[in-house]
């Protein structure tokens, strides 16, 4: 096993161990053991059971922070409300050792530990989906951060609930969320006060701001279909845009494909014609080079041909000359 494999297998069952006995209750030796290795294998890795619970919880903090966050970018503030929730009972359900781990040692309302940081940082995000809501139905938006913190401290602590019972449906259990938040949030008195209080207290109070009647808030309500309805056309028009900037690009690449496609063809063409003319060239060179050794066999043998008779003839004299010595003699 690589150093990386071992690591990862540390991490995992450290990740088990940890959603199981908690921070304290899990030991260096319990997680060497059950990983099957010694005790300074985990140090060198981690350097102590504080190092590999702090990589286990960076994790999850970044698991969930980014499902939460991805559920974020929906353009309607009620899609955005409603993904959120699902988002956390998502990961609660499908990553149930984990959020076992981020809550078990910190409660989400204590103020201090990872699951409060992490609620923090959602709720910095959700910060400024409150503004924008606030703004939109005249309530004073320096209130959207006390109201962040609240809707995600909510939907937190119902997701503690939900992760031991699990009934009903995380689906039916979001739905419910969203109908106490939004409805509320529909319905919301920009001055609130408690009915209980002195009467000096009272006294001081400035009067409340009169209460949108029933009317405002149907007229508000339209106006942000309304944006909400341009603000869908608006996407929709850049998503024609976007498309229609991909078909000509599509386009000028299939061109470019068709003339590189016409380019590699002349050049194949040029290339066969080449090899062709070369081949020719070769085939006329053999046959300057056959009659050459022809020409050369053919004088070869005529030079042979010219020495025997040669030869020959050279050989008849010498074969002559004895008898005619012998004529000579008897004449004498």
């Amino acid at each position: 096993m690589s150093g990386k494999e071992r690591r990862e297998q540390l991490i995992q069952i450290s990740r088990t161990l940890f959603a199981e006995k908690g921070f304290d209750g899990t030991s260096v030796e319990e997680i060497a053991a059950t990983a099957n290795v010694s005790k300074p294998v985990v140090y060198e890795h981690f350097g102590g059971k504080e190092g590999v619970y702090a990589v286990v919880v960076d994790r999850e903090m970044q698991k969930l922070l980014g499902m939460v966050t991805e559920a974020l970018s929906a353009s309607h503030a009620l899609v955005k409300l409603e993904r959120a929730a699902l988002a956390l009972l998502a990961y609660v359900e499908e990553n149930s050792e984990g959020f076992r781990i981020l809550v078990r040692d910190s409660h989400a309302a204590s103020g201090t530990g990872t699951f409060a940081s992490l609620i923090n940082d959602i709720a910095s995000q959700v910060e400024d989906v409150m503004v924008d809501e606030f703004v939109m139905r005249g309530y004073d938006p320096k209130l959207a951060p006390m109201y962040s913190q609240m809707l995600v401290g909510m939907v937190a602590l119902t997701g503690q609930w939900w992760l031991d019972v699990r009934r009903p449906a995380r689906e039916e259990v979001a739905a419910h969320l969203v109908n106490l938040a939004w409805n509320g949030l529909t319905g919301l008195d920009p001055r609130p006060r408690l009915t209980a209080g002195s009467r000096a207290a009272e006294e001081r109070r400035p009067p409340p701001a009169p209460r949108p009647t029933e009317k405002e808030l149907r007229e508000r309500e339209k106006a942000r279909e309304r944006e909400l309805k341009e603000q869908e056309k608006i996407r929709e028009r850049e998503q024609r845009e976007a498309e229609k900037l991909a078909r000509e690009q599509e386009k000028a690449r299939l061109r470019e494909l068709r003339e590189q496609e016409k380019i590699r063809e002349r050049e194949q063409r040029e290339a066969e014609k080449l090899a062709r003319e070369q081949e020719k060239a070769r085939l006329r060179e053999l046959k300057e080079q056959e009659k050459i050794r022809e020409r050369e066999q053919r004088e070869a043998e005529k030079a042979r041909v010219q020495e025997a008779r040669t030869a020959g003839r050279e050989a008849a004299r010498q074969v002559r000359s004895p008898a005619d010595h012998e004529e000579v003699h008897s004449l004498e």
